[in-house]
């Protein structure tokens, strides 16, 4: 492509509205336009990169089994009630009626409309397993757009739905494509990282996402260096520490009113009875799908709602406003604590049953409770793992300590099981001709979030760093005095010859200052550049730089080929 043919509409300044590196280079270097909040055109450019994502994704999941469909986007809601999902997606799922006024969505994601055609065309155990898959645009009206492509209403997925007859095949078909997307992700130049995580709205047994490590991701992660475990904050297992040891005899202890006048911040209250953080019982007062219920967490640590609700087996949960507060404990807010409470279910983490003796609140305005003894004091209904994980925690796998860091999810894989082919009675008949219902799992990859964390991991001070495998172009050919007649007619036989290679090239053949061509250049971060200049022309030398380290060599005209080809050959090898 000439440049003097493209469309690439670069920018010098940053944007305004961009926050993040690949939001403001995405819009510097001509690949997207802003149309609405969350709503982007992929220019010429930005789509040629889309596209060669899309090609590494269809390449490994043809590889791994897959069968390519698409689905429509628009939806008749009767199958989202059907699933029961109309309700748990709320107001993130764009809703409309057609001109007879029947409801309609725009698909978020495909589970219940694949699930409804197999449920119609599988029959027999002999067609079993099948995994389909699609790349197709996603809807969801997110309460805040932000981050550019990285978190859009519209938006570009790569989502399968795998079909078995047993467990031992839905296992097998999890692993396809559990190896499937790391091989996608290390082509496309990630290093993304696989990690437990909560099922949420999707539903089923477990699932793993693949978070790529970045300052500006949106979700945490706990690993272990030593044993290798890993799983997202929502997910992540916390283990009870060991308790201090306490002297002298505790088992005569009985709790004692103190006076905590205006102190209702677990730092306030701690100052103020000369205790730790840690040493304390916060009591949190939570409504589960309306029924209000009490939590038990240690005071240095927080409730992690996710946790909370699969434990409680509720769809909706809410702290609970001061009235209901009040009509619960007989306290203020702030004051709250589990002993003596009766009209309301106790939960408690497993760090607090670990506790020896504890102060917590007497559900008296300006009074709280020392030397209280869990499983003495009080008893709860339930106990279980409740809090979110902390830098530092100990391993859930081998007792070492864990780290906390940012990530961007780019994909997602779910074991779904029979949540779905249940609901749309997808069954099949087995050997003996017994009707079975089909497990299932699904297996989603951002494609535009995959290409915004391209860019947010390689990029300089510059512009980007792409990546050979999704480079849009190869190689960034410029010549820097096309008014030099044998310059021109020396960088077209080179621009057909590189074509004829297989390089895709990008000819900068613009009347243009060679300072505005090498800052486009730069910006714009294609893998190789081939500078032909004046100088260096006439001592038929060539200019070729790779953008990842800028390393720049002078090779002679008849060397140019050979140099190019060690060089593809070196950034291939670098996502090996």
């Amino acid at each position: 492509m000439r440049v003097s043919k493209a469309f690439i509409p670069t920018l010098k300044e940053v944007p305004a509205e961009a926050e993040i590196a690949s939001h403001k280079l995405m819009l510097r270097a001509g690949l997207i336009r802003k149309l609405a909040s969350g709503l982007y055109t992929y220019l010429p450019v930005g789509w040629r990169f889309i596209r060669k994502i899309e090609a590494i994704v269809r390449e490994e999941m043809d590889r791994a089994g897959a069968l390519e469909l698409v689905m429509p986007q628009l939806q008749p809601i009767e199958l989202w009630e059907q699933s029961g999902r109309a309700k748990i997606m709320g107001r993130e799922m764009m809703r409309l009626n057609d001109r007879n006024e029947r409801p309609f969505v725009l698909g978020p994601t495909h589970e219940e409309i694949i699930t409804n055609l197999a449920a119609n065309e599988i029959r027999s155990y002999k067609q079993l397993p099948k995994n389909y898959y699609q790349i197709a645009t996603k809807f969801r009206d997110e309460i805040r757009p932000r981050f550019g492509v990285m978190r859009a209403r519209e938006f570009i997925m790569k989502d399968a739905y795998s079909f078995d007859a047993t467990d031992a095949g839905a296992n097998l078909s999890y692993k396809a494509m559990y190896e499937a997307y790391t091989r996608i992700f290390h082509r496309c130049g990630l290093d993304a990282v696989p990690v437990e995580a909560d099922t949420g709205a999707m539903g089923g047994s477990s699932s793993h996402e693949f978070m790529v490590p970045a300052s500006v991701g949106e979700d945490q992660m706990v690993r272990c260096s030593d044993c290798g475990y890993s799983a997202n904050l929502e997910k992540a297992e916390c283990v009870a520490e060991n308790p201090s040891e306490l002297t002298g005899d505790r088992t005569a202890l009985q709790p004692r009113e103190v006076l905590t006048p205006g102190q209702k911040t677990i730092e306030q209250v701690a100052a103020f009875l000369k205790v730790q953080p840690c040493d304390l019982i916060k009591t949190l007062i939570y409504e589960a799908d309306g029924k209000a219920t009490a939590v038990l967490i240690r005071g240095d640590h927080e409730v992690n709602e996710v946790k909370l609700k699969n434990i409680l087996g509720c769809e909706e949960l809410s702290l609970a406003n001061a009235e209901v507060i009040e009509s619960v404990t007989g306290g203020p807010l702030g004051f709250s604590g589990p002993v003596g409470l009766k009209n309301v279910p106790l939960v408690a983490d497993i760090s607090v049953m670990s506790m020896k003796v504890g102060a917590t609140g007497a559900n008296k305005a300006d009074t709280h409770l020392m030397d209280v003894q869990p499983g003495k004091d009080f008893t709860p209904l339930k106990t279980a793992d409740l809090r979110v994980a902390k830098d530092q925690d100990i391993c859930p796998r081998c007792g070492k300590k864990v780290t906390l860091s940012w990530g961007i999810e780019v994909g997602h894989c779910f074991k779904l099981g029979t949540k779905y082919s249940q609901a749309f009675n997808a069954t099949y008949l087995d050997e003996n001709g017994k009707e079975q219902i089909m497990i299932m799992g699904c297996y989603g990859i951002g494609v535009t979030r995959t290409a915004a964390s391209v860019i947010e991991v390689h990029n300089d001070k510059d512009g980007i760093i792409f990546p050979y495998s999704v480079a849009p172009y190869h190689i960034a050919l410029l010549n820097l005095n096309p008014s030099v007649t044998p310059m021109t007619e020396y960088c077209e036989k080179l621009y057909n010859e590189f074509q004829a290679l297989g390089y895709e090239v990008l000819y900068d053949d613009r009347d243009e200052r060679p300072g505005f061509k090498f800052k486009d250049a730069d910006l714009l971060g294609l893998p190789i550049r081939v500078t032909v200049g004046e100088r260096n022309f006439n001592q038929e030398m060539v200019e070729v730089v790779r953008r990842s380290n800028k390393e720049s060599v002078l090779v002679s005209q008849g060397e140019l080929i050979a140099t190019l080809s060690k060089i593809k050959e070196d950034l291939l090898k670098e996502l090996c």
